[in-house]
This record gives structure tokens, C-alpha cells and sequence, in this order.
């Protein structure tokens, strides 16, 4: 494998995250970490200490799924969770229900418990998914500003531990964001034409990672030109987010 960077960091100091870098994303297993690329986004049961070390000394930097919108059915710390917090099941997922993120002081230490969790097995940045419950049926009066609040504590929560943290999807609330979070992760910018919502960060030199997935058609080459032309990385990956992926040519 030819080494992703010579980029090191003392353990338990962050490390950047630059416009271009080449990236992978792995939420399901088998994971594969032999990939010349500086940036993995990964769920944090795929992988171990010992890997993530391996990885910042090849000058990866790592980045740590969290779900922050919703409970996942099989989630470790699911008893910590009240009831009154756990509202309706995701219609896409349904093993996840959503989160109540008006209740700051419930959810902010639970979800700074598993922020320290990631930082604890040596990644540089988190994840922070499912920040769109203002967007779905959540069982709850959530409003875009319910959201804004709600993650711009979580970023400070991350920021208080010296991790980064990723404005997930939202494309919406870019503007409201971009001046608090580290980069952008996206999903499927190209075939929802919302890539140019995201280039605020790419603007203000901050990377946005974004992947377009095979189950839907899609003209790659063509995705390409938009994510060269908005300072895009952008990879193409089955909905599942297993190892296999397809990266744009020319990518550093």
C-alpha cells in the first residue's frame, strides 16, 4: 500500500483535515484499511485501537460515526436513553428511532459519553449523523432552529475534547454551520444537485467529503466534473457503505 501521507500527530492530538484530501467511508463490515487515501470516516465497531494507530502513523486521519439524531436499536448505551426522548421510527432505518434534540441537557452528556469513546480509541474527528430530524417525522415539534442549537453544542462538546466534527447532510443549514464546524460530509450531493450548497466550506478552506451511491443512476464521470469544479472529494459507494468504492480520477 502506498502511504496516504507522512502527516503524524501525537496520540490524542487531532489531526487536520484539508480541501482534496482523498477519502473512504466504511459504516459496514468487513472493513478493508489497506487504502491509499488521508482520510477514513468509520464505525467505531469496525475497527480497534491498534488500528487506529496504525492508521494516524501512515498519516490517516480518522473520523468516528456517531449517531446523534437517532437511538439505534443495538446502541450499547440504549437503557441510558429516557423514554420521553425516544420518539418515532426512521422510515429508512428501522432499527433507529429519532432523538428528541430539544432536550439539551439529556442528550448533550450522553452524546459527549460517546464522543470521548471515540477519542479514547484514537480518532481525530467525529461523524455526527442523522442531524436532519427536523426534517422527518420524528414524533416531535423539531424545528431547523432546534437543530442549529442542538449540534452547534455538540460541536462545542467536540471542540472541549480536541476532536473535529462534521456538519452531516443539512445542506440547508450550511450557512448556519460553516463557521463552527471543521468540514462537510454529504451524500449524494450530485444526485440531489445540492453540491454548491456545501462549497461555503470548501470556500473557507475547510474540506467537504461526499459519496454518491450505486443504487441510484448516476453519470460518474460527469459527478466528478462537479466535485472538481466545487473542491469536492468525492467517492462512489454501495448504500451500505461496505469496503469496495470507486474515487474520482486525479485524486491526491
Amino acid at each position: 500500500m502506498a502511504l496516504a501521507g507522512s502527516l503524524v500527530a501525537l496520540p490524542g492530538t487531532a489531526l487536520a483535515f484539508s480541501v482534496g484530501d482523498s477519502w473512504d467511508w466504511q459504516l459496514t463490515g468487513p472493513a478493508d484499511l489497506d487504502r491509499s487515501v488521508k482520510v477514513m470516516a468509520l464505525h467505531p465497531d469496525l475497527v480497534s485501537d491498534n488500528d487506529l494507530a496504525k492508521l494516524r502513523e501512515k498519516g490517516v486521519r480518522t473520523i468516528c460515526y456517531v449517531s446523534v439524531g437517532t437511538l439505534e436499536r443495538t446502541a450499547p448505551d440504549r437503557a441510558a436513553f429516557p423514554r420521553e426522548v425516544i420518539g418515532n421510527t426512521y422510515e429508512d432505518w428501522s432499527d433507529e428511532r429519532f432523538l428528541d434534540i430539544r432536550r439539551l441537557t439529556i442528550l448533550q452528556p450522553l452524546m459527549a459519553a460517546r464522543f470521548e469513546t471515540c477519542k479514547n480509541m484514537g480518532f481525530d474527528a467525529i461523524e455526527a449523523d442523522n442531524m436532519d430530524v427536523h426534517d422527518n417525522d420524528s414524533g416531535f415539534p423539531i424545528t431547523a432552529r432546534h437543530t442549529i442549537a442542538y449540534v452547534r453544542l455538540l460541536a462545542a462538546t467536540a471542540e472541549g475534547m480536541g476532536l473535529k466534527i462534521a456538519q452531516k447532510n443539512v445542506p440547508d443549514l450550511t450557512e448556519d454551520l460553516v463557521d463552527t464546524f471543521d468540514f462537510a460530509i454529504s451524500e449524494s450531493c450530485f444526485q440531489d444537485r445540492s453540491c454548491k450548497a456545501y462549497t461555503a466550506y470548501s470556500d473557507a478552506g475547510k474540506p467537504i467529503f461526499n459519496a454518491e451511491y450505486t443504487d441510484r443512476p448516476i453519470h460518474f464521470s460527469r459527478a466528478c466534473e462537479i466535485a472538481k469544479k466545487y473542491g469536492i472529494s468525492m467517492i462512489l459507494k454501495d448504500r451500505a457503505l461496505t469496503a469496495p468504492a470507486l474515487w474520482c480520477p486525479e485524486r491526491n
